[in-house]
């Protein structure tokens, strides 16, 4: 494809590209040496699940790869030690090797659902940061200075409110930066926030004589809340490996007015008829539901295929539009007749605890068998009992 097509599809969807004319005249020397650009994603693995949010940039990353480029997957298990100080407003604590190996794994299995395996080169940036001579530390450093550091956010805030920052913290950015000097990457991807570390990135190759790197910072999806970024700790994610019923379940969850930016961030529908789908809307010509069903059926689509897509939108319908039961329930076998209901809901893992199930009972989001349940009863378990708890969680107790 020639680069000018190149650059129309990769600047779709991209919050800002630093800068466009260095992007396009490096996919012009692409073509004309066919040689493909390096493209650098470099991921923390201090949590271990990929969602939504995450996959805004992994498929961005997949279409250069599915133009012919070179995609580098760069896993930080050095920096990962560390923890990006991005938006935190205290010292993160450190993770020890294994966690941060593990994490690791469980981001490689998880990616491949996006990137193409085969064309995904996968580096640790150990292999260059663990090697450093405390001489070459020290060059790194004084490459950059405390006052252009403190011009980060969450830096000059915490520094400002008198709370510490380790002098480790200002070691990530320039370390973040390295790996591009390392991996003479030609184009950086990630989010807006990550804004600060990837021009790092620039900085350092322009020190050490390289061309810089072309910076893509992708937009933040919204969580299933439609009020803040989307993230596990804050419970109001998909992730990209959730069962289709739940990912299906939480779709329809979000509120209409961010349902269009999940269709122009998390699917892969031509931006024509994304258009078509919103106009439809607004003249009153589609229903928002049935658009937030197509929405969800795309989404489990791109993670489990159209078969699962479609039987997770007939359980939906089954169970939210005509008050039935899913098709499937994963069944719970006891030993014993009878069980105190919030220990059965604990132990059946619909709920963490029996604190926490004796107020779902009390907040009327408990069904047995279809009945909503209101007291911290004892339960038959003489035959098969179906316990729900509040839209989406079903359990099937069954006597051993």
């Amino acid at each position: 494809m020639r680069p000018e097509e190149q650059f129309e599809i990769l600047k779709h969807n991209a919050s800002e590209i630093i800068s466009e004319e260095e992007l396009l005249n490096k996919l012009k020397r692409a073509y004309e040496n066919k040689k493909p650009l390096r493209i650098k994603l470099g991921i923390d693995p201090t949590a271990p699940d990929v969602h939504l949010g995450h996959a805004v940039v992994l498929r961005k990353m997949r279409q250069f790869q599915d133009l012919g480029h070179e995609v580098i997957l760069l896993i930080g298990d050095f920096t990962g030690m560390i923890g990006d100080p991005t938006g935190k407003s205290e010292t993160r604590k450190q993770l020890s090797r294994e966690e941060i190996m593990e994490n690791a794994r469980t981001y490689e299995e998880q990616v491949f659902k996006i990137l193409d395996p085969d064309k995904t080169r996968i580096k640790f940036n150990s292999e260059w940061l663990g090697r450093m001579s405390f001489e070459e530390v020290l060059k790194l450093a004084s490459k950059y200075t405390v006052a252009r550091m403190l011009e980060r956010e969450d830096f000059s805030q915490r520094f400002k409110e008198g709370r510490p920052i380790s002098i480790h913290e200002f070691f990530y950015p320039l370390m973040q930066g390295y790996d591009s000097v390392a991996l003479e990457a030609d184009v950086e991807l990630g989010a807006t926030e990550q804004k600060f570390n990837i021009l790092m990135g620039r900085t350092l190759q322009r020190e050490y004589g390289q061309e810089p790197q072309v910076a893509m910072l992708m937009p933040i999806l919204v969580g299933i809340d439609g009020k803040r970024k989307m993230s596990k700790s804050l419970g109001n994610y998909i992730g990209i490996n959730e069962p289709p019923d739940e990912m299906y379940g939480k779709v329809m969850s979000i509120p209409d007015k961010v349902m269009m930016e999940y269709y122009r961030l998390a699917t892969d529908i031509h931006p024509e008829r994304i258009n078509r789908i919103e106009k439809g809307i607004k003249e009153g010509k589609i229903n928002p539901r049935d658009a937030k069903m197509m929405l969800a059926r795309e989404i489990v689509k791109l993670y489990h295929g159209d078969e699962e897509a479609r039987k997770a939108e007939e359980n939906f319908v089954r169970v939210f539009q005509k008050s039935d039961l899913p098709g499937e329930i994963p069944e719970f076998k006891v030993d014993t007749d009878r069980v105190w209901l919030p220990r059965l809901m604990a132990l059946a893992g619909l709920c963490s605890s029996n604190s926490e199930a004796l107020r779902m009972i009390k907040q009327g989001a408990v069904k047995v068998n279809g009945e909503k349940i209101l007291d911290a009863l004892d339960i038959e378990i003489s035959s098969p009992v179906v316990i729900q708890v509040g839209k989406r969680k079903f359990v099937k107790v069954v006597k051993s």
